[in-house]
């Protein structure tokens, strides 16, 4: 599998059963890497409803008339919007021709925010996200706190490739970010939602430091990847 990192918490997963995006912030993120009309993929995967998450989610389905897995909350409020949406909720996985989706707890917030007309739009829990194909899984954590349901997943799954965030103030910082690797024991870590605004700022090589020899860390820029 080749995941390609896209920038904030935007990645590419690519095998040979297809490929997924998770998270798609790409119009309006100062660190993309491709345009929301360049990415071509076989679903999209979102872990929670806001903005620099959901991003170009819907764009991107109905040009590429492809599906949105999301929880339940979410998805019926983007099939609102005319797209197809695949919903499941925590603890659920399901089987798609393009690899294996289960939903796990995070601790975060998921809404939308209607700035024009001071509304905000409840769409369910966030949380993180496994994927496996061939063989291979893919954690990817979304926006989350550090959570003791990560020694569980640790416990129940091996996990290849954990995307974790480090920004603080909205997520995890390092030092938490640190220990929920020391949690799930991945064979490798890539560190995402820092740096994309002056608030998430964050030295990647001090989260690797931290992390020691638990797993590999591996830093990208946005449009490198890594074979898993």
């Amino acid at each position: 599998m080749k995941v390609t990192f896209y920038g904030h918490s935007c990645f590419l997963a690519e095998s040979g059963t297809g490929a997924v995006l998770f998270d798609p912030f790409l119009s309006g993120n100062p660190s993309a890497a491709v345009s929301a009309d360049q990415v071509r993929c076989d679903a999209i995967l979102l872990s929670h409803a806001h903005g620099d998450h959901v991003g170009d989610a819907v764009g991107i389905a109905n040009r590429l008339n492809i599906p949105v897995v999301a929880v339940y909350e979410l998805a019926t409020v983007l099939g609102w919007q005319g797209i197809t949406a695949h919903a499941q909720h925590l603890g659920g996985a399901h089987d798609y021709p393009f690899g294996r989706v289960k939903f796990t707890p995070a601790a975060h917030g998921s809404c939308m925010i209607d700035e024009a007309h001071q509304q905000i739009v409840y769409c369910g829990t966030p949380a993180s996200i496994l994927y496996t194909a061939e063989r291979r899984t893919v954690f990817h954590l979304g926006d989350t706190a550090l959570l003791s349901d990560f020694e569980l997943v640790g416990r129940l799954n091996q996990v290849d490739l954990m995307l974790v965030p480090i920004g603080d103030n909205y997520t995890m910082g390092p030092e938490d970010a640190a220990e929920a690797v020391r949690m799930v024991r991945p064979k490798r870590v890539v560190p995402c939602h820092y740096d994309t605004f002056p608030l998430i700022a964050q030295d990647p090589r001090r989260f690797a430091r931290l992390v020691g020899d638990v797993a590999e860390v591996v830093i990208l820029k946005p449009g490198e990847s890594t074979e898993v």
